[in-house]
């Protein structure tokens, strides 16, 4: 495998907007990388499709990146504000070569990021973007176009309303969102007109919250990170159910009517138990992340279905379902894929199931929410200026006499984030109280080592 330069971490490149290496110089190099390992030989016209969320610097990214694609011959058509899913699934439909996604995600408005996906609608391999980072290093004169051979670049107006109509397909035909009210929070991101929009059109009264984007409030106090948003628009409103998600629309948490939220494991846990009961679950299991809870473990063990974990990524857990052919994955944060319809974690194709789940059982939200009973879990995050905390003395220590008091009754993960400065601690076990011990005094660990 080539050498990896540093460009791209768990999910894609991320940073902070007009800082390296999310500057309009980087944008423009993956452009022209992407673009050059992306266009053969052949005389047809290549295409690469884009999409963002709505973050001010979207405006500086996406045409650096329209510079550098179009300079290597390839044409654009750029969508506007489109969920992360939806560009997926457009660059299979559109027969693009290539699609991109500006976003950092969950992130707050001064971070941005690309994440870019195959003509399959899967996201890159680790090995595909090592290739790309070692053209990004190449000088930026090589491999242009000429001047008649410059690519194009189209406005796509329609492609969020396709999205909307692909999203719909999915619910069941027998079903309607009818009599339900229905609080969505869209994290002022990229799914602030689609969103509801889906919603309203399956028969749902629509309570909207995070719809009002500025560029700047993305994430804000909203989304699917700031849960009490959505549980006091359902109170307030006295909706059925809250869905909130992201800033890009590929992760999402369910509020039920009495305002408990439920996380990505119950999630996976309520349509795992759905599917299994009708066969429409293939592969005997699911797949998540090493940081799903064992509980979710023992309640799918306890239907005969496996739970296969994968390090945290949802395309690792992609992998994983391709290679088991397992079509249903996801991660406690929300993540949930679903790839009969999805190549990625789609935040509303995943409220929609859990929605079809609500009408056909007839019953509140709040007792379809808890499928199992979580082991108590820790997480930390610990957030450092620079270095490698995981690599000292006293934070190797730390861990190991925690694993050592664990002894086997539970489960630890200590790891540096692929996206932010943090170490992420995490820790498990049927008593509480030494879980919250191991993680403190490893997160104590860590700053020590950070000062």
């Amino acid at each position: 495998m080539t050498k990896r330069r540093g460009y791209f971490g768990t999910d894609g490149i991320r940073g902070q907007a007009n800082i390296h290496p999310m500057t309009a110089e980087v944008a423009l190099r993956v452009g022209l990388a992407a673009g050059k390992l992306f266009t053969s030989s052949s005389d047809r016209r290549h295409l690469v499709v884009i999409g963002k969320d709505t973050r001010l610097s979207g405006y500086m990214i996406e045409p650096a990146l329209v510079a550098g694609f179009t300079s290597v011959g390839m044409d654009v058509r750029t969508f506007g504000p489109m969920p992360t899913p939806g560009v997926a699934m457009m660059t299979r439909s559109m027969r693009a070569d290539l699609g991109v996604m500006i976003s950092a995600s969950h992130n707050n408005f001064a971070d941005n990021g690309i994440k870019l996906f195959g003509p399959d609608g899967y996201k890159l391999s680790d090995e595909r973007e090592a290739e790309i980072e070692a053209l990004m290093d190449e000088g930026l004169q090589e491999g242009l176009a000429g001047p008649k051979q410059l690519g194009r670049v189209v406005r796509i107006d329609e492609a969020p309303a396709r999205y909307v109509e692909i999203v719909k397909a999915t619910f069941p035909k027998n079903l309607s969102l009818n009599g339900l009210r229905v609080a969505v929070d869209c994290a002022n991101g990229a799914a602030y007109r689609v969103a509801p929009t889906a919603l309203y059109e399956l028969g749902a009264e629509v309570i909207p919250v995070g719809v009002s984007p500025d560029g700047f409030n993305i994430n804000e106090e909203c989304g699917s990170t700031h849960p009490q948003t959505i549980v006091q628009a359902v109170k307030q409103y006295r909706a059925d159910i809250g869905i909130s998600v992201d800033g890009d629309a590929d992760r999402l948490v369910i509020c039920d009517e009495k305002g408990q939220i439920v996380d990505g494991d119950q999630i996976m846990a309520l349509i795992a138990g759905a599917w299994a009961a009708t066969g429409d679950l293939t592969g005997g299991g699911v797949v998540a992340t090493v940081m799903s809870n064992l509980g979710l473990e023992r309640y799918l063990a306890t239907r005969g279905l496996a739970l296969h974990r994968t390090q945290v990524g949802d395309r690792y857990v992609m992998a994983k379902m391709r290679e088991g052919r397992i079509n249903l994955g996801g991660e406690q944060s929300g993540h949930i894929i679903l790839s009969d319809f999805s190549t990625t974690g789609d935040g509303l194709i995943a409220a929609l199931q859990v929605l079809a789940e609500l009408v056909r059982a007839q019953k509140p939200m709040s007792a379809l929410a808890r499928q199992f009973d979580p082991v108590p879990q820790k997480l930390e995050n610990v957030r450092f200026a620079g270095g490698k905390p995981l690599e000292n003395a006293v934070v190797k220590s730390a861990i190991a006499e925690a694993e050592q008091r664990l002894n086997g009754a539970g489960r630890l993960l200590v790891r540096a984030s692929g996206t932010e400065p943090i170490i992420r601690i995490m820790a498990e076990g049927d008593d509480e109280k030494l879980v919250g011990k191991l993680v403190s005094d490893i997160a104590g660990a860590v700053r020590q080592a950070a000062a």
